[in-house]
């Protein structure tokens, strides 16, 4: 297993591109599950749950293969219809193969996902989505055992306690393609992972409206083709670069960022001094004045992301003032603060709310990794924090930051990976 060691106090500046998405990737990758023809996918970023889903579907006798950043998936014939217990459990997103499994197959047995651990994230609404167009689920052995061959189109509405799934509304919308009927998705997701989605399945040739809104209207179709897609850019990978900038107090041109898709953070970034500019590759993230504190509250796009919480509390630990930061979406994604308090950060939790006070200064200590985006929010304290800090159980990096500490240290940071002892 390898940590990642940082020796903090450098400021970073030049140019950092910007991988494909992940979160967007994966349920198109899952989506070409829904043809026989050969699909090919560009921008694909080289990381552990890229893997994990080409597994998946190699699993399924489905021909996939990567090539540096292009992936060709040939789904022509495959029979199974089983994702299984070893591959599912080790990241959520792995549900994603559900709708299209039951789109085209018609059943489908898929074992609950794992992931990072950040409270209780339920698959309640996918199931509700399902239900509503026919399907018969049933639990065994923590497996879902699902039967669509009663699936038809219907009008779902997918509110959750905490608002709309990203997931589900993916999951929900691919079964639909090939489901007799029109379909009606109220209160659906419309992050720009989902828009991405819909581009690739209306390429295939299915039938979808509405794909940018809360509501998405799907028809039917009898069979979908083959297409050829390059995925969008990882709006949280570009968002974390963009606060590693502002905690070093840098000057970070982030190549291939969309302003669009970050409008919530870039509102922030300004709000407390940081100063964001349009520029032909990208976004122009620049430390110009005197950092003020925040207060944010993670919210469904277009609000302010949960995936970066943890890296823009981060910022607020060394940012003179009290902010605080309200998380609506996974009310117990504060494992981070421990950690951070432990670098010299003041931090206290009450309930779903962190309060931060601001300190002169972190220090540099070991600290350990709880899920994906707290290892990042450690990653950026330790690259402001004085002296060394040692971030242990780095796998969750590697589940969604590409090629992380090259990308930093053609920045300017001190950063390498070791092995641990």
């Amino acid at each position: 297993m390898d940590k990642l060691v940082i020796e903090g106090s450098k400021r970073l500046s030049g140019t950092v591109e910007i991988s494909g998405s992940k979160n967007a990737c994966l349920p198109i990758l899952a989506a070409t599950l829904l043809t026989d023809d050969k699909c090919v996918i560009r921008n694909v970023s080289t990381l552990r749950d890229i893997s994990t889903m080409l597994k998946i579907l190699k699993n399924l006798d489905v021909k996939a293969k990567q090539e540096s950043d292009v992936a060709t998936i040939e789904a022509a014939g495959y029979k199974k219809f089983i994702a299984p217990y070893e591959l599912v459990s080790t990241m959520r997103a792995s549900i994603c193969v559900l709708g299209p499994l039951l789109g085209k197959q018609k059943r489908a047995e898929v074992s609950f996902p794992g992931g990072c651990v950040i409270g209780p994230r339920p698959i309640d609404i996918h199931l509700k989505g399902l239900r509503a167009l026919g399907v018969n689920i049933k639990v065994e052995k923590g497996y879902l055992i699902a039967d669509g061959r009663k699936m038809r189109g219907s009008h779902i509405y997918l509110g959750g306690h905490f608002g709309s799934s990203v997931l589900a509304t993916g999951n929900i919308m691919m079964a639909a393609t090939l489901t007799k009927g029109v379909t009606v998705i109220e209160n659906a997701a419309c992050e720009p992972e989902v828009v991405d989605l819909a581009h690739f399945l209306i390429k295939m040739g299915a039938k979808i409206k509405g794909h940018s809104t809360h509501r998405i209207v799907i028809e039917g179709v009898k069979k979908l083709h083959g297409a050829e897609h390059a995925v969008i850019p990882d709006r949280i990978e570009a968002g974390t670069y963009m606060l590693a900038a502002a905690i070093t107090k840098g000057d970070v041109i982030v190549k291939n960022a969309k302003l669009e898709h970050l409008i919530a953070l870039v509102d922030k970034l300004e709000e407390s001094g940081v100063s964001v500019k349009k520029v032909p590759s990208g976004l122009r993230v620049k430390h110009v004045k005197k950092l003020k504190p925040a207060d944010i509250t993670t919210l469904t796009y277009p609000g302010f992301p949960t995936d970066i919480q943890a890296q823009m509390m981060s910022l607020m630990t060394v940012t003179d003032g009290i902010s605080v930061i309200t998380e609506k979406i996974y009310p117990e994604r504060f494992i981070h603060i421990s950690e951070l308090n432990r670098m010299g950060a003041d931090i206290i939790l009450e309930g779903a709310t962190a309060v931060i006070k601001g300190v002169k200064s972190l220090s540099g200590a070991p600290v350990m990794a709880s899920d994906l985006r707290a290892s990042a929010a450690l990653v950026l304290a330790g690259l402001v924090a004085e002296g060394r800090t040692d971030v242990h159980r780095i796998y969750h990096l590697d589940r969604g930051y590409e090629r992380l500490e090259e990308k930093l240290v053609k920045l300017g940071a001190n950063v390498w990976r070791e092995k641990e002892k």
